[in-house]
């Protein structure tokens, strides 16, 4: 049995950051160029970043409000990352796999709902308290 030692795996300090850096750069434009859901969500985070500032009540609801649609990212990826596993593994219709999909979904809308839930209270507590 042959092992091949990937070159990457030495690299040490700010090499290894950068490397990282630049490997994540990637992920999100192929996650960007490639996931029609990602795509919707980063123009939502655009529309919300601005908003967040003005709806927020104090630093830590800006916060609150700008992580949760952050979150939202974050899940979207490692659903689409789940998904891209599945599909490399094969695209026969499998239990496993759909249950594997399922799953992610339901952590994206679970953090949508999250998300939601957010900017209804800060919305609330702007207009209404």
């Amino acid at each position: 049995m042959t092992t091949t030692t990937n070159p990457h795996k030495h690299r040490t300090g700010f090499a290894r950051v950068r490397a990282a850096a630049g490997y994540s750069i990637e992920g999100l434009r192929a996650a960007y160029r490639g996931e029609s859901a990602f795509r919707q969500e980063v123009w939502l985070m655009v529309i919300a970043t601005p908003l967040a500032f003005w709806l927020g009540q104090g630093w830590v609801q800006t916060a609150l409000l700008l992580g949760s649609v952050l979150l939202v990212l974050i899940v979207e990826l490692l659903n689409s990352a789940v998904e891209a596993a599945i599909d490399r593994i094969s695209f026969e219709k499998h239990d496993l796999s759909k249950h594997a999909k399922d799953l992610g979904s339901a952590a994206v809308m679970l953090a949508l709902v999250l998300s939601g839930g957010i900017w209804a209270a800060a919305a609330y507590t702007r207009f209404f308290a």
